[in-house]
C-alpha cells in the first residue's frame, strides 16, 4: 500500500503560476485522472483506513 501511496504523491516542483498554460493544466488533469483510474484498487484500500482520502490533485498554480 505504501508503494501505491508513494506513486500518487506529487514529486515535481511546482511551476510559477504565470508560466502554466491551459494545455499544461489539461495534461496534468488527464494524467491525474489516468493515475487514479490505474490505482483505483489501491486508493480504495487506503480509503479503508483514511475515509475520503484522495491523492493530491496537481498544482493549478
Amino acid at each position: 500500500m505504501h508503494i501505491a501511496y508513494s506513486a500518487l504523491q506529487n514529486t515535481t516542483r511546482p511551476i510559477a503560476a504565470d508560466k502554466i498554460t491551459e494545455e499544461q493544466l489539461s495534461i496534468r488533469f488527464k494524467a491525474y485522472h489516468a493515475t487514479c483510474n490505474k490505482y483505483i484498487k489501491e486508493i480504495a484500500a487506503i480509503q479503508k483506513y483514511i475515509p475520503g482520502w484522495l491523492p493530491a490533485c496537481p498544482n493549478h498554480g
